[in-house]
Protein backbone atom coordinates (compact mmCIF):
# COMPACT_ATOMS: atom_id res chain seq x y z
CA UNK A 1 0.00 0.00 0.00
CA UNK A 2 1.60 3.54 -0.94
CA UNK A 3 2.75 5.89 1.67
CA UNK A 4 -0.55 8.37 0.66
CA UNK A 5 -2.81 5.61 0.70
CA UNK A 6 -2.06 4.50 4.27
CA UNK A 7 -1.94 7.81 5.29
CA UNK A 8 -5.64 8.58 4.28
CA UNK A 9 -6.87 5.28 5.59
CA UNK A 10 -5.68 6.15 8.80
CA UNK A 11 -7.02 9.58 9.08
CA UNK A 12 -10.37 8.07 7.98
CA UNK A 13 -10.49 5.43 10.49
CA UNK A 14 -9.35 7.56 12.91
CA UNK A 15 -12.02 10.79 12.18
CA UNK A 16 -14.56 7.81 12.99
CA UNK A 17 -12.92 6.84 15.84
CA UNK A 18 -12.91 10.51 17.43
CA UNK A 19 -16.15 10.94 16.35
CA UNK A 20 -17.94 7.63 18.33
CA UNK A 21 -15.13 8.97 21.45
CA UNK A 22 -16.70 12.20 21.73
CA UNK A 23 -20.05 11.17 21.94
CA UNK A 24 -19.24 8.37 23.84
CA UNK A 25 -16.59 9.92 26.41
CA UNK A 26 -14.83 6.41 25.54
CA UNK A 27 -12.17 8.28 23.30
CA UNK A 28 -10.89 7.20 20.40
CA UNK A 29 -8.22 4.68 21.49
CA UNK A 30 -11.24 1.93 21.31
CA UNK A 31 -11.55 2.10 17.85
CA UNK A 32 -7.97 3.04 16.94
CA UNK A 33 -6.14 0.27 18.37
CA UNK A 34 -8.03 -3.00 17.12
CA UNK A 35 -8.31 -0.87 13.45
CA UNK A 36 -4.26 -0.24 13.38
CA UNK A 37 -3.63 -4.25 14.71
CA UNK A 38 -6.13 -5.60 13.06
CA UNK A 39 -6.77 -4.10 9.49
CA UNK A 40 -3.49 -2.14 9.21
CA UNK A 41 -0.98 -4.56 10.80
CA UNK A 42 0.59 -2.07 13.00
CA UNK A 43 2.13 -3.07 15.90
CA UNK A 44 0.43 -3.67 18.45
CA UNK A 45 2.53 -1.05 20.68
CA UNK A 46 3.04 1.59 17.91
CA UNK A 47 -0.82 1.26 17.97
CA UNK A 48 -1.58 1.57 21.47
CA UNK A 49 1.56 4.82 21.35
CA UNK A 50 -1.06 6.32 18.86
CA UNK A 51 -4.28 5.66 20.42
CA UNK A 52 -2.52 7.42 23.66
CA UNK A 53 -1.67 10.72 21.60
CA UNK A 54 -5.79 10.49 19.78
CA UNK A 55 -7.15 10.62 23.07
CA UNK A 56 -5.27 13.67 24.15
CA UNK A 57 -6.84 15.12 20.72
CA UNK A 58 -9.39 13.91 21.41
CA UNK A 59 -10.05 15.37 25.14
CA UNK A 60 -8.01 18.50 23.81
CA UNK A 61 -10.46 18.91 21.21
CA UNK A 62 -13.92 18.22 22.21
CA UNK A 63 -13.29 18.85 25.91
CA UNK A 64 -12.44 22.50 24.99
CA UNK A 65 -16.02 22.61 23.28
CA UNK A 66 -18.03 20.78 26.50
CA UNK A 67 -16.35 23.09 28.74
CA UNK A 68 -17.40 26.03 27.00
CA UNK A 69 -21.02 24.90 26.33
CA UNK A 70 -21.49 24.26 30.01
CA UNK A 71 -21.90 20.33 29.49
CA UNK A 72 -18.74 19.26 31.57
CA UNK A 73 -18.13 18.99 35.26
CA UNK A 74 -14.86 20.57 36.20
CA UNK A 75 -14.65 20.10 39.73
CA UNK A 76 -15.85 16.43 39.27
CA UNK A 77 -13.22 15.86 36.38
CA UNK A 78 -10.22 16.86 38.64
CA UNK A 79 -11.82 15.49 42.11
CA UNK A 80 -12.08 11.78 40.36
CA UNK A 81 -8.77 12.30 38.45
CA UNK A 82 -7.16 11.29 42.14
CA UNK A 83 -9.37 8.14 42.33
CA UNK A 84 -8.05 7.12 38.76
CA UNK A 85 -4.80 7.99 38.87
CA UNK A 86 -3.80 6.22 42.53
CA UNK A 87 -5.84 3.24 41.36
CA UNK A 88 -3.76 3.42 37.84
CA UNK A 89 -0.44 3.11 40.00
CA UNK A 90 -1.92 0.33 42.01
CA UNK A 91 -2.73 -1.36 38.83
CA UNK A 92 0.07 -1.13 37.60
CA UNK A 93 1.90 -2.69 40.85
CA UNK A 94 -0.32 -5.26 40.60
CA UNK A 95 0.59 -6.35 36.93
CA UNK A 96 2.97 -8.52 37.34
CA UNK A 97 1.22 -10.98 39.93
CA UNK A 98 -2.54 -10.79 39.08
CA UNK A 99 -3.86 -12.83 36.61
CA UNK A 100 -5.03 -10.56 33.97
CA UNK A 101 -6.80 -13.49 31.34
CA UNK A 102 -10.11 -14.34 33.98
CA UNK A 103 -10.06 -10.47 34.94
CA UNK A 104 -10.30 -9.70 31.44
CA UNK A 105 -13.37 -11.90 30.68
CA UNK A 106 -14.90 -10.74 34.04
CA UNK A 107 -14.14 -6.96 32.95
CA UNK A 108 -16.36 -7.81 29.41
CA UNK A 109 -18.86 -9.66 31.38
CA UNK A 110 -19.46 -6.07 33.73
CA UNK A 111 -19.79 -3.94 30.64
CA UNK A 112 -22.30 -6.02 28.89
CA UNK A 113 -24.44 -5.82 32.06
CA UNK A 114 -23.79 -2.15 32.40
CA UNK A 115 -24.23 -1.44 28.44
CA UNK A 116 -27.78 -3.13 28.81
CA UNK A 117 -28.84 -1.25 32.35
CA UNK A 118 -27.24 2.07 30.34
CA UNK A 119 -29.71 0.81 27.02
CA UNK A 120 -32.69 -0.41 28.89
CA UNK A 121 -32.73 0.35 32.14
CA UNK A 122 -31.86 4.14 32.44
CA UNK A 123 -34.65 6.42 34.06
CA UNK A 124 -35.61 8.90 31.39
CA UNK A 125 -33.80 12.63 31.52
CA UNK A 126 -36.37 14.31 32.12
CA UNK A 127 -36.85 12.81 35.64
CA UNK A 128 -36.07 15.44 38.50
CA UNK A 129 -33.00 15.64 39.27
CA UNK A 130 -31.91 13.41 42.57
CA UNK A 131 -31.17 15.16 45.82
CA UNK A 132 -27.80 15.76 46.12
CA UNK A 133 -25.81 14.27 49.32
CA UNK A 134 -23.96 16.13 52.05
CA UNK A 135 -20.72 15.03 50.73
CA UNK A 136 -21.29 16.07 47.22
CA UNK A 137 -22.84 19.75 48.70
CA UNK A 138 -19.82 20.51 50.56
CA UNK A 139 -17.23 19.14 47.32
CA UNK A 140 -19.58 21.72 45.35
CA UNK A 141 -20.04 18.81 42.63
CA UNK A 142 -23.39 19.62 41.98
CA UNK A 143 -24.20 21.71 38.55
CA UNK A 144 -25.72 22.71 35.98
CA UNK A 145 -26.39 22.13 32.19
CA UNK A 146 -27.72 23.72 28.92
CA UNK A 147 -31.00 21.65 28.09
CA UNK A 148 -33.44 23.47 25.02
CA UNK A 149 -31.68 26.84 25.66
CA UNK A 150 -32.31 26.65 29.57
CA UNK A 151 -29.96 25.52 32.38
CA UNK A 152 -30.78 22.75 34.11
CA UNK A 153 -29.20 22.00 37.58
CA UNK A 154 -28.70 18.23 38.70
CA UNK A 155 -27.41 17.44 42.48
CA UNK A 156 -25.21 14.44 42.70
CA UNK A 157 -24.89 11.78 45.04
CA UNK A 158 -23.23 8.11 46.22
CA UNK A 159 -19.88 10.32 45.90
CA UNK A 160 -18.04 7.45 47.77
CA UNK A 161 -19.48 4.51 45.45
CA UNK A 162 -18.38 6.63 42.55
CA UNK A 163 -14.77 7.10 43.90
CA UNK A 164 -14.39 3.44 44.26
CA UNK A 165 -15.39 2.71 41.03
CA UNK A 166 -13.04 5.45 39.39
CA UNK A 167 -10.55 4.04 41.79
CA UNK A 168 -11.54 0.30 39.88
CA UNK A 169 -11.40 2.39 36.60
CA UNK A 170 -7.92 3.49 37.00
CA UNK A 171 -6.62 -0.07 38.44
CA UNK A 172 -7.99 -1.62 35.53
CA UNK A 173 -6.10 0.21 32.78
CA UNK A 174 -3.39 -0.51 34.90
CA UNK A 175 -3.85 -3.68 34.55
CA UNK A 176 -4.74 -4.17 31.52
CA UNK A 177 -3.40 -1.73 29.19
CA UNK A 178 -7.48 -0.36 28.30
CA UNK A 179 -8.67 2.85 28.43
CA UNK A 180 -11.24 3.20 31.75
CA UNK A 181 -13.56 5.93 30.13
CA UNK A 182 -16.61 3.42 29.94
CA UNK A 183 -16.25 2.71 33.63
CA UNK A 184 -16.32 6.61 34.31
CA UNK A 185 -19.25 6.93 32.41
CA UNK A 186 -20.95 3.89 33.76
CA UNK A 187 -19.84 4.97 37.27
CA UNK A 188 -21.33 8.80 37.00
CA UNK A 189 -24.39 7.81 35.34
CA UNK A 190 -25.74 4.61 37.04
CA UNK A 191 -23.92 5.13 40.84
CA UNK A 192 -24.00 9.12 40.96
CA UNK A 193 -26.98 9.80 39.00
CA UNK A 194 -25.30 12.41 36.84
CA UNK A 195 -26.89 13.30 33.12
CA UNK A 196 -25.75 11.03 30.89
CA UNK A 197 -24.53 14.00 28.47
CA UNK A 198 -22.44 15.64 31.05
CA UNK A 199 -20.83 12.34 32.71
CA UNK A 200 -19.92 11.58 28.89
CA UNK A 201 -18.77 15.12 28.13
CA UNK A 202 -16.60 14.99 31.64
CA UNK A 203 -15.22 11.71 31.21
CA UNK A 204 -14.09 13.32 27.75
CA UNK A 205 -12.34 15.75 30.36
CA UNK A 206 -10.72 13.33 32.54
CA UNK A 207 -9.53 10.54 30.09
CA UNK A 208 -7.36 13.00 28.71
CA UNK A 209 -5.37 14.01 31.77
CA UNK A 210 -5.03 9.99 31.80
CA UNK A 211 -3.68 9.22 28.68
CA UNK A 212 -0.90 12.58 29.04
CA UNK A 213 0.91 10.47 31.74
CA UNK A 214 0.90 7.74 29.91
CA UNK A 215 1.72 9.13 26.87
CA UNK A 216 4.78 10.20 28.06
CA UNK A 217 6.37 6.52 28.76
CA UNK A 218 5.70 5.57 25.64
CA UNK A 219 7.28 8.52 23.97
CA UNK A 220 10.65 7.73 26.14
CA UNK A 221 10.48 4.10 25.18
CA UNK A 222 10.20 5.47 21.53
CA UNK A 223 6.47 3.87 20.59
CA UNK A 224 4.75 6.96 18.76
CA UNK A 225 5.98 7.09 15.21
CA UNK A 226 5.21 10.32 13.99
CA UNK A 227 4.10 8.24 10.35
CA UNK A 228 1.12 6.78 12.25
CA UNK A 229 0.19 9.11 15.44
CA UNK A 230 0.14 12.26 13.29
CA UNK A 231 -2.43 10.69 10.90
CA UNK A 232 -4.84 9.50 13.83
CA UNK A 233 -4.12 12.91 16.09
CA UNK A 234 -5.36 15.02 13.16
CA UNK A 235 -8.74 12.16 12.23
CA UNK A 236 -9.24 12.17 15.51
CA UNK A 237 -9.43 15.72 16.14
CA UNK A 238 -11.07 16.51 13.25
CA UNK A 239 -13.77 13.44 14.50
CA UNK A 240 -13.87 14.86 17.92
CA UNK A 241 -14.79 18.27 16.70
CA UNK A 242 -17.61 16.83 14.55
CA UNK A 243 -18.49 14.62 17.47
CA UNK A 244 -18.84 17.55 20.24
CA UNK A 245 -20.91 19.57 17.90
CA UNK A 246 -23.36 16.76 17.25
CA UNK A 247 -23.96 15.98 20.17
CA UNK A 248 -24.91 19.24 22.06
CA UNK A 249 -27.65 18.43 19.75
CA UNK A 250 -28.32 14.88 20.09
CA UNK A 251 -31.47 13.11 21.77
CA UNK A 252 -29.83 11.35 24.81
CA UNK A 253 -31.73 8.29 23.83
CA UNK A 254 -29.46 8.19 20.84
CA UNK A 255 -26.79 8.12 22.79
CA UNK A 256 -27.08 5.98 25.00
CA UNK A 257 -27.69 3.43 22.38
CA UNK A 258 -24.49 4.43 20.62
CA UNK A 259 -22.58 3.85 23.78
CA UNK A 260 -24.27 0.81 24.49
CA UNK A 261 -23.15 -0.70 21.02
CA UNK A 262 -19.98 0.85 21.33
CA UNK A 263 -19.29 -1.03 25.11
CA UNK A 264 -21.02 -3.86 23.63
CA UNK A 265 -18.26 -4.53 20.98
CA UNK A 266 -15.91 -3.36 23.70
CA UNK A 267 -17.00 -6.17 25.92
CA UNK A 268 -16.99 -8.53 22.77
CA UNK A 269 -13.01 -7.68 22.36
CA UNK A 270 -12.14 -7.79 26.14
CA UNK A 271 -13.97 -11.41 26.43
CA UNK A 272 -12.32 -13.08 23.41
CA UNK A 273 -8.63 -11.37 23.85
CA UNK A 274 -8.85 -12.97 27.83
CA UNK A 275 -9.97 -16.38 26.37
CA UNK A 276 -7.20 -16.42 23.80
CA UNK A 277 -4.97 -15.19 26.08
CA UNK A 278 -3.83 -12.10 24.40
CA UNK A 279 -4.20 -9.58 27.53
Amino acid sequence: MPMWEFTAVIWSLSALAGFLGALTGLGGGVIVVPALTLLLGVNIKYAIGASLVSVIATSSGAAAAYVREGFSNIRIGMFFEVATTVGAIVGAMLAGCVGTHALAIVFGLVLVQSAYQIMFKAAPESAAPVAPDALASRLRLNGSYPVGGESKSYGVCNVPAGFGMMFGAGALSGLLGIGSGAVKVIAMDRAMRIPFKVSTTTSNFMIGVTAAASAGVYLHRGYIDPRVAMPVMLGVLAGALLGAKVLVRARVRTLRIVFGVVIFALAAEMIVNGLMGRI
